[in-house]
């Protein structure tokens, strides 16, 4: 009894137990800034120092958010298996194995072969965890109220699959890739539908859900760099998609960014179809090269830094005052 109640007994920052599954969102926000800053270098001829900085803090990140939850999972066990099979906290699982591809793509610019090994395991992970919530879905008796924008989360992320290895040189990559597109794009355009309904028929967001808003614009920018990563060019369909999901984050943007929203975890759900959009604006800005969308990508790039600065001195503000991770 006297070692379970040490086990148990919380430090003064809070309990392991309580950590979230979503703070692994932090890792694809600052992931999705560094690469963000790496195609800025490209384009406004900008310094490195920001994408070596990031990207260092997004492994680190990674790693330590790794041991903690794994330590989570061996002490408390049974609330990593509530969380997952929770309806909607369970979709951000979904973090953990895109943080992993993205994480492929930084790690990659240093060592070919290590972001091809990493890539590999996310891609594996990914499929396999898209299979599992997809199937979940399947069994039915499943409240319309649960279809929140973070179901988006696990099959977006096949998408991230193409977007981080659309250049791999492996020769089954090719349909590994095309698999990957295939999956995330059509249950995501159903997930976006069913989500739709939800926003409008039902009642408005609860206020912790209220940043995942921004999780909608995810399919149409990873969906614009998974794309023109496969086919190596920009195309109508592709403008399609980077200009709709532009327009929903200018919508939403007024919908989730107000004061009166608390702060928590939940709001690094922000952070990555922030970075999806950045790095899309700034690819397309390349492309078209006109000023109006060169300026376009400078503002969301600016936006990005802040709220990512932001978000990450408020998460350090409330993992040391003890409110992240109390129950």
């Amino acid at each position: 009894m006297q070692t379970m109640t040490a086990v148990q007994k919380q430090s003064s920052i809070g309990s392991i137990q309580f950590l979230p599954v979503n703070l692994f969102a932090s890792v694809m926000g600052i992931s999705g800034l560094s690469l963000a800053w790496r195609e800025a270098s490209k384009l406004f001829g900008t310094s490195t120092v920001i994408t070596d900085i990031s990207g260092i803090v997004a492994v680190v990140i990674f790693i330590a958010l790794s041991i903690g939850y794994i330590s989570k999972w061996v002490l408390y066990p049974q609330k990593v298996k509530a969380e997952f099979t929770h309806p909607i906290t369970g979709n951000f699982f979904g973090t953990i194995t895109i943080a992993i591809l993205l994480l492929s793509s930084l790690i990659g610019n240093y060592s070919q072969i290590s972001g091809q090994v990493i890539w590999i395991i996310g891609t594996v992970a990914t499929l396999a965890l898209s299979f599992v919530f997809v199937s979940r879905l399947l069994n039915g008796n499943h409240e319309p109220a649960n279809a929140v924008p973070a179901s988006l989360v696990p099959v977006v992320g096949t998408i991230d699959i193409a977007v981080a290895g659309g250049t791999m040189p492996f020769p089954w990559a090719h349909e590994i890739n095309l698999l990957s597109l295939a999956i995330g794009g059509i249950v995501a355009l159903v997930f976006f539908t069913l989500i739709l309904s939800r926003l409008i028929h039902h009642a408005p967001m609860p206020a912790g859900l209220t940043p995942s808003m921004i999780i909608m614009i995810a399919p149409f920018e990873v969906g614009f760099l998974g794309y023109t990563n496969f086919e190596q060019r920009i195309d109508p369909f592709a403008s399609i998609l980077f200009y709709f999901g532009l327009f929903l984050f200018i919508v939403l943007f007024f919908k989730v960014f107000k004061k009166s929203i608390p702060f928590g975890a939940s709001w690094w759900g922000v952070s990555f179809p922030m970075a999806a959009l950045s790095n899309a604006a700034l690819k397309y800005a390349m492309f078209v090269d006109s000023w109006l969308l060169i300026a376009i990508s400078a503002i969301v790039l600016a936006l990005l830094s802040i709220v990512v600065a932001v978000l990450f001195i408020r998460t350090m503000n409330i993992l040391f005052n003890g409110n992240l991770l109390k129950g």
